[in-house]
């Protein structure tokens, strides 16, 4: 008998060692295959940026361009260096600190300028921008003392200002005057601020771009700012406004990069805003502005019209994308996770059908591309100047934008900006320098990517990329696996290493580790992935350096250089 214990005792303790080692490598190999040679394409560094950086942040994450954007600038004024803040604060018109004309936008401009980055400055076309009351005071859209108590209003600093919604019936204030808190706009006010700006620090110039972006989604004016924009903007409003600002941008900054539409999302894309708001109201089957153009998507249709102008008025062409399962918050649930692990592929899958209200196939950044090169100018610059898939503060938010910028550089996105800027002390930060400054010291993901094959991307993604500089080839990999450590085996092709790959890597602990120099023979790279991590190889070679690869970019106009020259990574 006592001899049966000991047996069954030492089974015990053999099966609890075994089921530890599976434990800690439980997920199945990740077998990857880098070729150096195949599908060599530049990574345009522009799609690194970020909006409303800071000095240091723009600094730190090595970043290359800074977005003043959002619903607010729609409304900016830049005389009175005041804007109105729409729905998202109670309809009120709001002063900054300083009384100096364009005061917001230079100082944005001089701290994004001495970090190093460019800034990307958006240029209202609304009809109506902030007016100030005396001594600088605040005014309000929807006044309580004039239109009736309201069901929401600025309790603590402006209890005049109201949400725009009766009390009485619950519904929304309509006929209110737009001159209450705001005055016209028109593109010669426009045209007299970038002069401001080009008095202030020049023209823009090929090796000192600047970027002026056409306002900010228009196609939701009829929520956002509905005080002065009640109506959902047609697509010959959109047109109409686009040529006349644009020609003022370009008269007065010949070199300025011109960039719009700047839609919110996929209706905005498909839909113009009277169609949109005109659905919501009477159903989807009927859609006048549609039908009286054509049937056209409406992006593709403003882009045909743009090039039937023939003045070649828009340089980039770009848009803002944000999943709509809600990945964009702080759930950071089982089932949120794995969404978010999945939902990425919105970005490229052409087979990925989107599971939310869109269910449709999204393939974003081929299908901008497609827009561009089919109805605009093939090689158009494309962009998205606007996204997020939250849980900023969660090693999942983490792994999700390590994912984005990596899809970003590989399916050829030439210019993107992430809304906001995270946290220094986050998951999802480190994630962006993990790319720009992993070591401290600017080294960054290469500028030509390579083709890098795995397994399934839901769990774990991997991105390659040579860096021109000294030849490095960088490896990229990001296992979304919830729990269990995943073997990694990667296999490389047309690629001459000295054997030794540099180590960084993030994981769940939210600090970038340089870990201890991994060796390999021939052509296979070995190591363990953990949990919901980001590990960067940097492998050295010995071999001479090779060419760079341009970066594709649209036609030059008259005056302005070919986007290809504007970055060194």
């Amino acid at each position: 008998m006592l001899r049966k214990r000991i047996l069954a005792a030492i089974a015990v303790l053999l099966g609890a060692g075994l089921a530890a080692r599976e434990a800690a490598a439980q997920n199945p190999t990740a077998s990857v295959s880098v070729n150096v040679s195949a599908n060599r394409r530049a990574i345009d560094p522009r799609i690194y940026g970020i909006a409303y950086g800071t000095a240091a942040q723009l600094n730190a994450l090595n970043v290359p361009l800074n977005r003043m954007g959002g619903n607010n600038t729609s409304r900016y004024n830049w005389q009175l260096n005041a804007d109105n803040r729409g729905m998202d604060w109670y309809f009120e018109s709001i002063a900054e600190a300083s009384a100096t004309p364009g005061g917001r936008g230079n100082t944005f401009i001089s701290d994004t300028q001495a970090a190093g980055a460019r800034p990307m400055i958006t240029i209202p076309m609304i009809d109506w921008v902030a007016k100030l009351g005396a001594n600088r005071g605040k005014l309000a859209s929807f006044s309580q003392a004039k239109y009736g108590a309201q069901t929401g209003n600025d309790a603590q600093w402006y209890p005049d200002a109201g949400n725009g919604v009766l009390k009485s019936t619950g519904q929304n204030i309509t006929g209110n005057d737009p001159n209450d808190a705001n005055v016209a706009n028109n593109s010669a006010l426009q045209a007299q601020w970038v002069l401001n700006i080009v008095s202030t620090w020049g023209a823009a110039t090929a090796v000192a771009p600047r970027y002026y972006l056409l306002d900010n989604e228009h196609s939701i004016w009829h929520s956002t700012h509905r005080d002065v924009h009640p109506a959902g903007a047609s697509m010959d409003e959109i047109k109409a406004k686009t040529l006349d600002f644009a020609a003022q941008i370009r008269a007065n900054d010949p070199a300025g990069i011109i960039v719009g539409p700047e839609e919110w999302g996929w209706s905005g894309y498909i839909l113009s805003g009277y169609d949109q708001q005109w659905g919501n109201l009477h159903g989807w089957s009927n859609l006048p502005d549609r039908t009286a153009h054509g049937n056209m998507d409406y992006l593709p249709w403003l882009l045909q019209q743009l090039k039937n102008d023939g003045r070649h008025l828009l340089d980039v062409f770009t848009v803002h994308y944000y999943p709509q399962g809600g990945e964009f918050s702080n759930d950071t649930t089982t089932t949120m996770q794995l969404l978010r692990n999945k939902s990425t592929r919105s970005l490229w899958d052409p087979a990925y059908v989107d599971p939310t209200w869109i269910n449709d196939t999204v393939k974003l950044i081929p299908r901008l591309r497609s827009w561009a090169d089919t109805y605009y100018y093939p090689g158009t610059p494309i962009g998205i100047t606007e996204y997020n898939w939250g849980a900023e503060n969660h090693i999942n938010g983490a792994t999700a934008q390590a994912d984005i910028l990596g899809i970003f550089g590989r399916e050829g996105l030439n210019i993107a900006a992430r809304w906001t800027t995270p946290d220094a002390t986050t998951p999802t930060y480190k994630a962006m320098k993990m790319y720009r400054n992993y070591d401290g010291s600017k080294s960054a993901f290469g500028d030509v990517s390579v083709t890098a094959s795995g397994p399934n991307p839901d769990n774990v993604a991997v991105f390659a990329a040579q860096r021109s500089s000294d030849n490095a080839l960088t490896i990229m990999v990001i296992s979304k696996y919830l729990s269990g450590a995943t073997p990694v085996s990667i296999a490389l092709s047309n690629f001459a290493g000295n054997g030794t790959a540099q180590v960084y890597q993030l994981t769940a602990g939210n600090a970038i580790n340089h870990l201890a120099d991994l060796s390999y023979s021939g052509s296979t790279v070995n190591f363990t992935a953990p949990q919901q991590s980001i590990t960067l190889l940097v492998l050295g070679t010995g071999a001479p350096n090779t060419p760079p690869v341009a970066v594709a970019g649209a036609a030059p106009v008259s005056g302005v250089a070919p986007l290809s020259v504007q970055f060194n990574s």
